[in-house]
C-alpha cells in the first residue's frame, strides 16, 4: 500500500487510501508505453524533489537526513500520519529503546526484536535475497501449526487509472488491475498464528523486501516520502531485494497458497492480493473481476478482510489502526512497514471476531464474511449500478497506444 491502506478513513468501494496518490514519478524511459488502450495515468505534480534523482537513502541505515530532504518540497500529502504513537521497548542488542528510536532501529535493512505487552519478546523477521530460501523453508514448518496468515504489502501507490467513468460498474477493478499490471510490490508481511490467535513463538512475523529501483521503477513520489519516513531503505531493495519470481516459485510449494486448511487475514486487501497474484501467476491480472474472484479462490480458498467485516458492524469505522485503537489492540514494530501492520492485522481480527461474530457454540463464525473483499465483487461494498458517468478518450497530446496522462 504505497503506505499501508490501513490508515484511511475511506469507505468507498475502492481500496483508495494511502496507497493512492495524486503524484506520479515518471521516468524519462516513456513508462506509459506500457499503458493498455483503456488506461491514463494521473497527474504529474511534484517538486524539486520529485525529479529524476529518486530520494537516496545511505547504506548504514540512516534514514533521518533522507526523509527530510524527501518531503521538504513536496506538496502537502492526502495519506494519513495521524495515528497515535507507539512506544514498546525495543531491543536491540538488548540495549536500546524505542522511545529515543535511531533512525538505524526504524529501518527495515536488519532484523529487530519487540517486547509484547504480554511480556514475550517478538522478533520481525527481514527477508532479502540472501536468506529468502532459508526462511521460506522455515514458513514452511511453521504454517502446519499456525495455519492463519495475516498479510500486509507496501506498494508504490496508485499511478494510473482506467479511461472510464468513475461509476463505471468495474471502474474499481479495472484501477486495481492497471496499477498492479505496471508497479511493483516493495514489502511483504506474513504473520502467523494459532486457531486460537496466539502468535508463533520467537518469530511469528517476516518481512519480505523486494527488489525495487528508484532509477528505473514507476512510482508515486508521495507514497515512496511515506515509506522512507518509515524506515524503508530503498538503497538495499535496489541491490538487495528479493527477485518476485523467485519468491513466487517459492510461495507455490509453501504450503501457504492452494490449501484450504490455511486462513488469510488482510484489511481493505484488493490490491495486496492483486499483487499477490501476480507474483504466483508472474502474468497480468485477467480482464474481468470475475476471473480475478475465481483465481484468488484457487490460490486463498480462505479470506478473511477486516474492512469487510466491519461494514457488517455497527460503530466502526476508519482503517486499521483506528479500528484496532477501538478494540484495544496495541501495535508491534513499525506503522507503514508491512511486518508491523501484518501483526497488528491479527491481533485485530480475533478481537473482533470474538466480539461480534461468535456463533452458537462459542467458537468464531466466518460465514458471513469468508472470501468477501470490501469494494470488489458482488457484495453490499462494491460500488455496482450507479451511473456511468464515462470520461470521453479525448488526447491532450500526451496520448501512447489511446492512453493519455492527464493534467
Amino acid at each position: 500500500m504505497a503506505a499501508s491502506s490501513h490508515t484511511s478513513g475511506d469507505s468507498t468501494g475502492a481500496d483508495t487510501s494511502s496507497k493512492q496518490s495524486n503524484s506520479v514519478k515518471v521516468k524519462n524511459s516513456q513508462p506509459s508505453s506500457k499503458l493498455r488502450d483503456d488506461t491514463r495515468l494521473v497527474s504529474t505534480k511534484t517538486s524539486g524533489n520529485a525529479s529524476n534523482s529518486p530520494t537516496s537513502v545511505s547504506d548504514n541505515g540512516s534514514m533521518a537526513e533522507a526523509a527530510n530532504n524527501a518531503t521538504s518540497d513536496t506538496t502537502s500529502s492526502a495519506l494519513s500520519k495521524d495515528s497515535p504513537p507507539f512506544n514498546p521497548s525495543f531491543i536491540n542488542n538488548g540495549n536500546e529503546a524505542l522511545g529515543n528510536l535511531s533512525p538505524l532501529a526504524q529501518s527495515n535493512a536488519v532484523s529487530h526484536k519487540f517486547q509484547a505487552p504480554s511480556g514475550e519478546t517478538v522478533e520481525i523477521r527481514n527477508v532479502w535475497a540472501e536468506n529468502v530460501d532459508e526462511e521460506m523453508e522455515n514458513i514452511r514448518e511453521l504454517i502446519e501449526t499456525h495455519p492463519y496468515v495475516a498479510m500486509d504489502t507496501e506498494f508504490p501507490g496508485v499511478v494510473a487509472r482506467p479511461i472510464s467513468g468513475t461509476y463505471a460498474p468495474d471502474f474499481q477493478y479495472k484501477s486495481l488491475k492497471c496499477n498492479v499490471d505496471l508497479l511493483k510490490i516493495i514489502q511483504l508481511g506474513l504473520s502467523f498464528g494459532d486457531e486460537d490467535g496466539n502468535f508463533a513463538k520467537g518469530c511469528p512475523c517476516w518481512q519480505f523486501n523486494f527488489k525495487f529501483d528508484m532509477n528505473d521503477d514507476m512510482f508515486a513520489q508521495d507514497s515512496i516520502d511515506l515509506l522512507v519516513n518509515s524506515g524503508i531503505s530503498f538503497t538495499h531493495h535496489a541491490s538487495r531485494g528479493i527477485d518476485p519470481h523467485r519468491f513466487g516459485e517459492l510461495l507455490i510449494v509453501s504450503g501457504l497458497v492452494l490449501d484450504d486448511r490455511v486462513k488469510w487475514v488482510s484489511f481493505h486487501s484488493g490490491y495486496d492480493y492483486g499483487y499477490l497474484l501476480k507474483i504466483l501467476t508472474t502474468i497480468e491480472l485477467p480482464n474481468e473481476e470475475k476471473s480475478f474472484f475465481n483465481a484468488l479462490r484457487l490460490y486463498f480458498p480462505n479470506i478473511y478482510d477486516i474492512k469487510y467485516m466491519t461494514s457488517l458492524c455497527d460503530g466502526y469505522f476508519g482503517g486499521l489502526q483506528k479500528l484496532a485503537d477501538d478494540l484495544g489492540c496495541t501495535r508491534i514494530g513499525q506503522e507503514h512497514q508491512a511486518g508491523s501492520d501484518s501483526l497488528l492485522t491479527m491481533t485485530t481480527y480475533f478481537e473482533l471476531a470474538r466480539l461480534k461474530f461468535l456463533g452458537p457454540t462459542g467458537d468464531i463464525d466466518d460465514g458471513k464474511y469468508r472470501n468477501e473483499l470490501f469494494g470488489y465483487g458482488n457484495n453490499h461494498t462494491a460500488a455496482k449500478g450507479r451511473t456511468n458517468n464515462t470520461h470521453q478518450n479525448t488526447s491532450n497530446g500526451h496520448g501512447v497506444n489511446g492512453c493519455e496522462q492527464t493534467s
